[in-house]
């Protein structure tokens, strides 16, 4: 290849890089994008953006950390998820069964959102909780459908791509939403702040109005009798547990992210234990992690293609686990802007690699007749357990052993996770756990 020079090799370079670029601006990942945007920001009006509040108005840190059990309602999803691929609304149900159901539980997502920016935290926790929970049932059930919506609409060479793109959009929706909270917040309170980011569920109803019900949505059943409705409520969890090492898969699931979660739920304690004031932890935090995470991302998308899905997905769990490290670092160090963008940096380019390498092999576990079912099952498998433990044990063990001594606590729980997932590989579970969506189509198909 040395011998190409000059307008030769420019045209060569420019083709790779046209051809790169290509991929991302194919219609639907381009639709993923703005999914992706809707599905971050209820996550960011009951986290980060809810714990600041809190912790602004006084709230205890045992109290604060408590709140994270309101994200338990997303572990919990896979219950009802059956009721999005099996039951047809009416009247709007003409608009196709993934569209009706976008756009229902869209203006759902709204309206819970305006609830719990209108409820006082300092006059009533409880009602704060049940707001949150609220939030978190609606934002839960608009990730059920936009997450089927998102797979049936993507073909199987474009997942790796759209699980990009989605993580691009996620990345912009939760950070625009968490820095408007913050901004408006300071200005014109909570209440106005609240409201303003319930418009952020707009993106994805608009994109399922243009892009129409997805071409790869296959019907479980005609779900008319009740042995039929059994079916749709047992048959995606049937399928998957008859594939060979399906328990190990799941197994994996559960463990892969408890310390990833642990440290990324207690992330806004430690910056206002620091003395970090809003203006700095949206500039940093929220302004450069922003930037750092599709950095990430884009990394993460070459070494889909490069690697493959079994080593970059490897390699991701390694680095989101080493970059707890990172904030050991800047809690050792105290108030410093250099070591905060330090650490947020490393995490959110790390979280960035590993959003686009374990989504794309979650997305490819799924099955297209029960899509909605099985990556409500997965996704919530994916962090209860570091939910759980966040909120029952977070607040008591920082209090105990220290913010330094915590995050060193969660690069040790990444570990049973990694091990895990290289033993799967070298027994060959990796390959036959893949679902039909992770499967190319054939001409007849189509």
């Amino acid at each position: 290849m040395n011998d190409i020079s000059g307008a030769d090799g420019t045209a060569v370079e420019s083709r790779g890089i046209i051809g790169a670029i290509r991929p991302y601006t194919e219609p639907a990942p381009l639709a993923a994008l703005f999914l992706g945007m809707s599905s971050g920001f209820p996550y960011a009006m009951i986290g980060a953006t809810l714990t600041t509040r809190l912790a602004q108005d006084g709230i205890d840190k045992k109290a604060v950390t408590a709140f994270t059990l309101a994200f338990l309602v997303y572990n919990l999803k896979f219950l009802w998820a059956w009721v999005v691929d099996g039951v047809r609304l009416p009247v709007i149900g003409r608009l196709g069964q993934r569209v009706s159901w976008m756009l229902v539980i869209g203006v759902l997502v709204i309206a819970s959102v305006v609830h719990l920016g209108l409820v006082d935290p300092k006059a009533s926790l409880m009602q704060t909780a049940v707001a949150a929970i609220m939030v978190g049932a609606a934002g839960a059930t608009f990730d059920i459908i936009i997450d089927a919506y998102r797979i049936e609409l993507l073909e199987a060479r474009q997942l790796g791509v759209g699980a990009g793109m989605s993580q691009y959009g996620w990345r912009i929706g939760s950070t625009a939403a968490g820095a408007l909270a913050l901004i408006l917040a300071d200005r014109m309170g909570w209440n106005i702040a609240y409201m303003a980011c319930a418009a952020f569920a707009l993106p994805a109803m608009v994109a399922a109005l243009i892009m129409g019900e997805p071409a790869r949505h296959r019907e479980p059943t005609s779900r008319r009798t009740r042995s039929e409705m059994l079916a749709s409520i047992v048959g995606p969890l049937a399928e998957f547990f008859r594939r060979r090492g399906a328990m190990l898969v799941l197994l994996f699931i559960l463990l892969h992210k408890i310390g990833d979660t642990l440290a990324n739920l207690t992330f806004r304690l430690l910056f206002d234990s620091l003395g970090y004031t809003n203006d700095e932890i949206a500039i940093y935090d929220i302004g450069f992690g922003f930037w750092a995470y599709l950095i990430g991302i884009f990394i993460g998308g070459m070494l889909y293609s490069r690697l493959g899905m079994k080593r970059s997905v490897l390699f991701s769990l390694v680095l989101m686990g080493v970059s707890n490290l990172s904030f050991a670092g800047l809690a050792a160090s105290g108030h410093s802007n250099w070591a905060m963008a330090g650490a947020i940096g490393f995490e959110n380019i790390a979280s960035g690699i590993g959003g686009v390498c374990v989504v794309a092999y979650f997305s490819a576990l799924c099955d297209l007749r029960f899509t909605a079912a099985q990556y409500a099952l997965i996704s919530a498998a994916a962090s209860i357990v570091g939910r759980v433990l966040t909120g029952t044990t977070a607040g008591a063990m920082l209090e105990g052993i220290g913010y330094v001594n915590f995050y060193l606590l969660t690069t040790v729980a990444a570990l049973p996770g990694i091990i895990l997932f290289w033993l799967m590989m070298r027994a060959g579970l990796i390959d036959q756990s893949i679902g039909s969506a992770g499967e190319e189509e054939t001409p007849s198909e189509r």
